[in-house]
């Protein structure tokens, strides 16, 4: 049970019941996390979750917002004061793999909305997530480009797909295969070949 004082100011009852989404994904079904399964895992009633969020739907949005306020606020910590662009891209990469194992129970909720079929609020706010995702590689493989760090005629677009979509993949492997420890393992060497591919070649 993640039992927490029963008692908290409403900022912190919000951060506690997002944070209890997140941890019971990791072991559940997203769709069989109700409202009632939140509750009892928190030692509350029904009647205190809607206090702070009036449907499920909302709650869920609040997750997809924390995900990404989270992730990103962990991004920007770990490529700062790098001073080469293709350096903090690696370290972001492996930001972003940390951050998944470490809330292994992000990525479930995520595909398991998008089986849901309908356009909802917290698929927006995924939607969000990516575009300003997309958008912080974007700007450093351009300031790779223009350090001279790439290789010529980089399609920076594409690369910012690639880059999404290995971290995407590795996510979805290590889902596959029960074992969420194992994009840590494979993602330094992913990444290498990912840099390969785009870095400019040493005469």
């Amino acid at each position: 049970m993640l039992t927490r004082p029963k008692h908290l100011p409403a900022p912190e009852r919000r951060v506690a019941t997002i944070e209890a989404v997140v941890a019971l994904a990791a072991d559940h079904n997203p769709s069989e996390i109700t409202t009632t399964v939140i509750a009892k895992a928190m030692g509350l009633t029904q009647g205190a979750l809607f206090k702070h969020f009036p449907s499920k739907d909302d709650l869920l949005k609040a997750v997809m917002d924390w995900v990404g306020d989270t992730l990103m606020a962990r991004l920007d910590k770990a490529v700062a004061g790098v001073a080469s662009p293709l350096t903090a891209l690696e370290k972001l990469f492996v930001a972003h793999v940390e951050f998944v194992v470490k809330h292994p129970g992000v990525p479930r909720l995520v595909f398991g909305d998008l089986q849901r079929g309908q356009q909802t609020a917290a698929r927006r706010a995924v939607q969000a997530l990516l575009r300003r995702y997309g958008e912080r590689v974007s700007a450093l493989l351009a300031a790779a480009n223009t350090r001279g760090e790439l290789d010529e005629g980089i399609d920076i677009k594409a690369a910012v797909v690639l880059f999404i979509g290995t971290i995407q993949g590795l996510v979805m492997q290590s889902l596959i295969s029960g074992d969420m420890t194992r994009i840590r393992r494979d993602a330094p060497k992913v990444f290498a070949i990912y840099r390969r591919g785009i870095e400019k070649a040493r005469a």
